[in-house]
């Protein structure tokens, strides 16, 4: 790997670890509109992104794994991960000039959502919506590498403490990446590159949760959450033209 490409890789792996501790969710979100143009093929920019998302909910959750309730996201787990297998294989099927059009449309749809439509929004945590919602996040998870936005919707529907809330979402974000690197793993997208990747990643990984746990009590959620959908927008139409 070149040097340029390993600084700009830890550089937005501290970005991303950075929003994901502050908002509770992000990581694959934010680091996506970057990384499949620093990898060979789309499929190893999904697995360095769950690899590393994974890394930093486990970084998270070791310090909160007491909050969470199992059983309010038992459901969402189990029909996330039966649509990330679908996902997986989709991908190691499908052109990457699709899947990055796809990837820019979704970014585009998702940051219109959370600026518009979900601060109007209020949802019952039935289990439909977690089941939905678990499936929508597999689905994306996959395809993406950002699961987080489907799931945020269930879990800030049953959960108004945000220290139980960013519990739940890290061990759901923890286990369910840990099934996507399995089932990337099985499709022969985790090669070498993948594993050289993530090893000087994780330097961001660690800054990235330190910086972000330093504001995490200070810093406006809602104002970080708007300029990262605003890049989000502008990096789906860059995904699209190129």
């Amino acid at each position: 790997m070149e040097i340029s490409t390993i600084c700009l890789l830890v550089l937005m792996c501290t970005a991303a670890s950075f929003v994901q501790r502050v908002c509770g969710f992000g990581f694959g979100v934010f680091i996506m509109t970057m990384l499949p143009y620093l990898c060979p093929s789309y499929g190893e920019a999904t697995a360095i992104s769950g690899i590393l998302a994974a890394s930093q909910s486990a970084y998270v959750l070791a310090s909160c794994y007491k909050l969470v309730d199992w059983r309010r996201i038992v459901l969402l787990l189990i029909t996330g991960i039966v649509a990330a297998w679908f996902a997986v294989g989709y991908v190691a099927q499908a052109s990457e000039s699709h899947l990055k059009m796809m990837l820019g449309i979704i970014l585009i749809l998702l940051s219109l959502y959370f600026l518009f439509i979900s601060p109007n929004l209020h949802v019952r945590p039935t289990w439909r919506l977690q089941a939905s919602m678990g499936a929508l996040s597999g689905a994306m998870g996959g395809l993406f590498g950002m699961h987080g936005p489907a799931a945020v919707i269930y879990l800030l529907a049953i959960e108004p403490d945000k220290n139980r809330y960013l519990a739940l979402g890290q061990a759901y974000f923890l286990l369910t990446n840990i099934f996507l690197t399995a089932f990337r793993a099985y499709r022969g997208f985790v090669t070498p590159f993948v594993g050289t990747s993530c090893l000087y990643a994780l330097v961001g990984v660690v800054g990235g949760t330190l910086l972000g746990k330093l504001v995490f009590d200070r810093i406006s959620s809602e104002k970080l959450r708007k300029i990262i959908y605003l890049y989000m927008i502008f990096s789906g139409i860059v995904a699209i033209i190129n």
